[in-house]
């Protein structure tokens, strides 16, 4: 039996009113905060933009996809934090983009006078109902010389999804790291009466509900193609099991049937390669950590204690496992290699630590932290060297997830007074909120680049 006083970390950590809980009871005092540190990256810096308007073909409705893409370009580029769009009012060179082919040399002295970086121009066509979308992109700088040429085809309704990999290109062209504007968040909310779960855009657009089984689902955790989103659900018996859904096909429902039947699965998360699961599971009276092929073979537990083990996150080489361990009295991130091994405590500043996620680059471990009565963001090298806030405020901010180039992470919080998705840039910059409604949208799960 588990006693009383450690409920509240497992009714957190494994969301459900029938979950077994538990919790820390700890009251040691918290320790006075570090001073923050600045993360500086010399890659931070704005980039200015001209995108002159796609220059449309005759056929039908090439005119309106043409702005739609443009505008689904702009869009990805201020989102990125890292580009300014000119505003084309302040062109000396001609709104309209060229045709690429035509060869008539660009005035580079009159886009550098207005302080362009990347001089964007494209071409919009549709044929037999397909659109086709070439652009490229002139590096002013350098005499506007073109760095790249390239082409999107697909059908109409994926001309929002075109624009934004065209600004996803651009930022990469820039700075090394693929901007993440045609990426997805899967979430859970209950504006629909019940604990769903949705996805959306990475910027809040293009909302939609991926689940409506009326039950209590959470824990949303995306494939590394982006194909499958596993997640907890109390669907079947009314006990937690792990369900998968797959994109463009039939979702496959109820997974790993085989385990041991009379074991709650708390929760699922793939490991980056998508072949294995690290998994949450009831096991001889505690709840501990296991992985588990995707197809149910070869499961291996990795913790074998009293304590209560939840939160796996692997490392972006699955060689590695941090989770969360009341082991020592209270809930603190631990790291562990991906067979159980070289176990090691990470956090020791304050004394509840859970929700630990790896950022996609390794760099860091972003986690959630207990200050007063408040849970705020922080950051901590996976070597434990470095370790400071990254979001505080007065109300709680929970649940981080990595952005797949590792320049944002987006978080939960309770700051207006019920639960919204928010975002913010690595270096403490430009908080947003992307979830507009009713209900309380919890637990994000930021998807991988989209192929």
């Amino acid at each position: 039996r588990i006693p009383t006083g450690r409920r509240a970390l497992m009714s957190r950590c494994l969301s459900g009113a029938l979950v077994l809980a538990i919790c820390l009871a700890s009251a040691a005092a918290r320790a006075a905060d570090p001073p923050p540190i600045v993360i500086t990256d010399p890659s931070d810096k704005t980039y200015r933009a001209a995108l002159q308007k796609f220059l449309a073909s005759m056929e039908f409705g090439a005119d309106e996809l043409a702005l739609e893409i443009g505008q689904r370009i702009r869009t990805g580029l201020e989102y990125s934090g890292l580009f300014t769009v000119i505003d084309p009012k302040a062109f000396l060179g001609p709104v309209f983009s060229p045709p690429l082919d035509d060869g008539a040399p660009v005035v580079c002295p009159n886009w550098r006078q207005i302080g362009t970086d990347a001089l964007v121009q494209g071409e919009v066509k549709v044929v037999n109902g397909e659109a086709r979308i070439e652009f490229r992109v002139l590096d002013v700088s350098r005499g506007c010389l073109r760095m790249v040429r390239k082409r999107y085809t697909g059908v109409r309704r994926d001309a929002g999804r075109m624009g934004s990999a065209i600004a996803d290109d651009i930022v990469s062209l820039f700075t090394g790291s693929p901007g993440v504007s045609d990426t997805e968040i899967a979430f859970i909310s209950n504006r629909s009466g019940s604990k769903e779960v949705f996805v959306m855009n990475a910027d809040g657009s293009a909302l939609r509900s991926a689940t409506s089984n009326r039950s209590i689902n959470s824990f949303p955790s995306w494939s590394g193609n982006g194909q499958e989103i596993i997640y907890t659900s109390y669907r079947y018996r009314n006990r937690p099991h792990l369900f998968m859904l797959t994109r463009g096909r039939k979702s496959p429902g109820r997974i790993l049937r085989n385990l041991n039947s009379g074991a709650a699965l708390y929760r699922g998360v793939f490991s980056p390669s998508g072949d294995q699961l690290a998994l949450v599971m009831s096991l001889d009276g505690a709840t501990e950590i296991l992985t588990v092929g995707t197809d149910g073979r070869d499961m291996r537990r990795l913790t074998k204690n009293r304590a209560i083990d939840i939160s796996p996150a692997w490392s972006p080489d699955g060689k590695r496992i941090a989770f969360v361990s009341d082991r020592a009295g209270s809930p603190q991130v631990y790291v562990m290699d991906r067979d159980g091994s070289d176990l090691r405590r990470l956090t020791f500043n304050g004394s509840y630590n859970t929700a630990p996620a790896w950022s996609p680059d390794g760099r860091w471990i972003a986690y959630e932290s207990r200050v007063s009565s408040q849970f705020d963001i922080w950051l901590i090298d996976p070597n434990g060297g470095e370790n400071f806030p990254l979001v505080t405020h007065p109300r709680s901010d929970e649940h981080p997830t990595w952005a797949p180039n590792s320049r944002k992470i987006a978080f939960s919080s309770t700051r207006r007074g019920r639960a919204d998705i928010y975002q913010i840039d690595l270096n403490g910059e430009n908080l947003r909120r992307i979830t507009q409604g009713g209900g309380d949208n919890t637990n994000p799960a930021w998807g991988p680049f989209r192929r």
